[in-house]
Formats: structure tokens, sequence, C-alpha cells
């Protein structure tokens, strides 16, 4: 249930948080749990080469499903909590949806319970695995073009609407095609023909004809939906609108230095490094290269007025924090990215203006020792035109 302030002008006089309204609270009902048993733990490749352990359980009900699986994250978190194969657990639902342990019932081991053993080499090709000092997860240290399992996933990754929009690029086809050898990279799929196709179960004459069809449509998508096909790491729809709007070409991106990435107000020094070194890695370099070979060639996307220099925040960053008199933060946001501004969530050297409010906090004084002009609703306001000038 939701409890909701019943009046528009206190509302107004609340504001919002950056995600969400003062004036509204949500209360949860306790998570249902169920307790059941963990027959084996397995191990799932995922897209970056992340090893993720997955214990196969008694199937048990649960928040209005039957669980078999449940993730169990990483291995400090299979060692925290002591789990083992055999245990009996008790289970609930993270956010209602994905199934997770929540402890180990020990006072029902009866000594038959076996530690699970992180591998030392990748389940799906075999290759020796990696962990980044600082880092919780395990990774396969074979590249994606020599892990199976790791190219399936980053296919479905390329091929989502969200990023390449590839229309009748099913799981159970990506199956075939890499299983078979047909496809060994991203830029293996442009070179699929008809005939090929056709051949495979589940495909015909016109099922081939439609798969290229989209396939041809998808060398055209924007940068921004291939930077996200492209599975790097931390980088997912925002951060690749981001990188596209500032470089608006992938010749340009190729060529930004780390300093030209850290530099962006959205990025932070993690990201920047993660594109960075996916931009020169040998193995993604000639991937790059090769999709190019084949026609790809990513639009830059639809200028956005920030970049029309006759808006009055034209090129400018805003930064805001507390609470707005007259209007929520989205609302303010609304504005300034109307008047061809860009918002950002912390204050740096790039930073045109705090915009504060009641109650701001740490980005307030953040602004002060860098020397960021900090306005109020009332100066802002007269910037954007919405009363007249003194």
């Amino acid at each position: 249930p939701v409890i909701k302030v019943d009046d528009l002008n206190q509302r107004l006089r609340l504001g919002s948080r950056s995600k969400s309204p003062r004036w509204a609270i949500a209360f949860k009902f306790e998570a249902e749990q169920a307790i059941t048993k963990i027959l084996h733990i397995g191990i799932q490749v995922g897209k970056t080469g992340k090893l993720t352990p997955v214990a196969d359980l008694t199937p048990v009900r649960l928040a209005g499903t039957t669980v078999k699986r449940a993730t169990l994250h990483n291995a400090d978190e299979i060692a925290r909590k002591d789990i083992r194969v055999g245990d009996t657990v008790v289970i609930q639902k993270a956010g209602e949806i994905i199934p997770q342990v929540v402890r180990v019932e020990t006072e029902a081991r009866d000594g038959g319970e076996v530690p699970f053993v992180f591998p030392t080499h990748c389940p799906s090709c075999g290759a020796p695995v990696i962990r980044v000092p600082g880092e919780v997860d395990y990774r396969c240290s074979n590249p994606p073009s020599a892990c199976t399992t790791q190219l399936k996933t980053r296919i479905r990754n390329f091929a989502h609407r969200d990023a390449m929009d590839i229309d009748g690029l099913g799981i159970k086809l990506i199956d075939q095609l890499v299983d078979r050898q047909l496809v060994r990279s991203l830029a293996d799929l442009y070179r699929l023909d008809e005939t090929t196709l056709a051949e495979l179960e589940r495909m015909g004459e016109k099922s081939a004809r439609n798969l290229l069809t989209s396939l041809e449509q998808s060398k055209h998508r924007s940068l921004d939906r291939f930077l996200t096909g492209m599975t790097i790491r931390h980088v997912g729809t925002r951060m690749s609108e981001v990188l596209a709007e500032r470089f608006a070409s992938l010749e340009k991106l190729r060529s930004a230095k780390l300093e030209d990435l850290e530099s962006i107000p959205e990025i932070g020094p993690v990201v920047a490094a993660s594109v960075h070194e996916f931009l020169h890695d040998p193995d993604s370099i000639r991937l790059l290269d090769d999709l190019l070979a084949v026609g790809v060639r990513p639009k830059a996307i639809e200028p956005s007025k920030s970049s029309d220099s006759s808006l009055p925040f034209s090129g400018k960053t805003f930064v805001l924090t507390g609470t707005l008199p007259k209007r929520s933060r989205t609302e303010a946001e609304a504005i300034i990215k109307r008047l061809g501004g860009k918002t950002s969530g912390s204050v740096s050297k790039v930073t045109a203006y705090v915009l504060a409010g009641e109650d701001a906090g740490g980005k307030l004084e953040k602004a002060r020792r860098l020397g960021v002009t900090i306005i109020d609703e009332p100066e802002f306001e007269r910037m954007a035109g919405l009363i007249p000038e003194s």
C-alpha cells in the first residue's frame, strides 16, 4: 500500500527527492519465505564472463510460483552464509521476483552436506578463472569468441530490442548458430545467407528472409543502441546515450582518451576506465573493425536541444540539491533540458550552476569549495525567462 498526502499545495511544499516524492510513502508486506533443500550448485556464465553460482532446489511454492532455483550471487556470499550442497535453507524473493537464499538451517544438518568449491576453470570453455583484485566476482579468462556461453549471451544482448533490435533472432536460433559454428562473433551474424538459415530447425525460407531483413536494418541503428549491444562492463542504456551524445560517431569515440571520458559529468572513473579498456582491447578492436567491414554503420543520435546555442541553458550543466519552494526536482530538470541544459547528480569543475533549495547538503558545500555559481529558485526562474527581469 502507498500512503499519499491528499493536498496538492502540501505536495508542492514537500517537494521530491531525486527518485521519489516526499509526499508519498510505500509500506511493503513482509516477504513470504519458504523452506527447501539445496540439491546441487551449478555455475552460470554471463555475457561479461562473470561466473554466478546458482542453487538447484527441491521445488517449493513461494509467492505464487514454484521455485526450483535460486541465485547464490558469488563465492563470498556462499562463504559468508556457509551454504553447502544438501543444506536445508530459507528462501524468499528479492523484490518479489528473484529467489534468493536468506539463511541456512544449520540445526537441520546431518553431516552429509558438502561444501561448495568454486571452479578454477570456466565450465563452458575450460579457460582458467580469474578474479580481479578488489572485485567479488570470478570471470572466465577467455574472450567471448572463445567461450560458447559468453558468445550466446552476448548475441542475445546484441539482438535485444533496446540494442540492435534484431527481430527473429531468438534464444533457440542463437544456440543453433553458435553450436554449429555458423556464428563465431557478432559480425558473423551479417554473413548469414538465406539458404543456411532456412536449413535450421524451426526456420524456413520466409523466416530466413525476415531475419536477414531485420539484420540489414540493424546495420544503421543509432550509436547509443549499438553501444548498448556491445556489452561494455558498467555501460547500460543510459551510459550509452551519454557516450553517443558526447562523441556523436563511433570513430570519435574510438579515438577518445581516458581523460576525455573522465571529463564527462555523468561518467565516473570506473565507467571511464571500463570504456577505455574495451576500446583498446585487441579482441574488441578486431570485433569493431569486423562489424564495420560487414557494413554496420551506427548513426549519430538525433541532436538534442542542447546543441542549439540560442537556448539560454545551452551547454550548461546544473546540479540540483535541497527542496525547491515552488516545484519538484523533476519539474526543474525538465525545464533545464527543454532550454538546452543538462543535469548531473554530482558537483564537479564542469558544473555551471548549483540550484539549491532548503536543506541542501554536501553538494552545496562542494560547490562552494570549487567556486561553482550557486543560484536559488527565483534566480533560476529569471534565467529561464519564467519571470521578467527586475
